[in-house]
């Protein structure tokens, strides 16, 4: 018998999300804190924080990426490759459709702080909740967008206990799995434009990323910036 019930609790959690509410959620990469609103996703960056030039990240699956990303080719075959080829969580940018339902339900602050020169950040292939969430997401048609469980700067969180109380206040369900699966990175996802090639974020997996991007795509990623 599973010690986890993932579908239960991503049905619980996208309730809190589809009413409005905050969720801090278990990824791969971190715990998150999520938006189902505008207002929610304002709380959010008001009480992070967090710096104006911070965009929120969307969390969403292959489905939802081909429904909003507009990817050349090459793009969508960094992203297979990255994050079904290798299984590697990744933050893709890549141009949006800006006409698509689930990003034509946001209001017009939340579409700025959500995307850059119509470019969106997707946080994909950030675990088994992160997959039953994005499904639910995706059949609701109601967009998640949020970023890292912490104050700003003060580095990810990998158990819900290292939260600052200011952020889990603010939540209105903390959906506890443990210890995240990439904690020894010590860092979020690795943020990748998968047109450009251009590394916004050296997160987790970041290694095997500038390694996958060589080996495959003749691209040099840029060295990691020593700690």
């Amino acid at each position: 018998m599973s010690v986890l019930d993932i579908p239960g609790d991503a049905k619980r959690a996208f309730a809190v999300l589809q009413q409005g509410g905050t969720a801090i959620l278990p990824m791969d990469v971190g715990y998150s804190i999520i938006g189902g609103s505008g207002l929610a996703l304002r709380r959010i960056f008001d009480t992070k924080k967090r710096a104006r030039a911070k965009l929120n990240a969307m969390i969403g699956h292959a489905g939802i990426h081909r429904e909003l990303h507009a990817c050349s080719a090459r793009g969508e075959e960094i992203i297979t490759a990255i994050t079904v080829d290798y299984d590697l969580p990744l933050g893709v940018i890549a141009p949006c459709r800006p006409d698509h339902p689930m990003l034509r339900k946001l209001d017009p602050d939340t579409y700025r702080r959500s995307t850059a020169g119509d470019t969106l950040l997707m946080l994909m292939n950030a675990g088994r909740f992160h997959e039953a969430i994005s499904e639910l997401s995706l059949q609701a048609q109601h967009p998640l967008f949020g970023s890292s469980a912490n104050l700003s700067l003060s580095g990810t969180k990998f158990r819900p206990a290292d939260i600052e109380p200011e952020i889990t206040s603010i939540a209105d369900i903390v959906i506890d799995h443990g210890l995240m699966k990439y904690h020894p990175w010590r860092a979020s996802s690795t943020l990748l434009d998968v047109e450009t090639c251009t590394v916004h974020r050296f997160g987790s997996c970041y290694e095997n990323i500038a390694d996958i991007m060589q080996r495959h795509f003749k691209v040099e990623l840029p060295p990691k910036p020593a700690a």
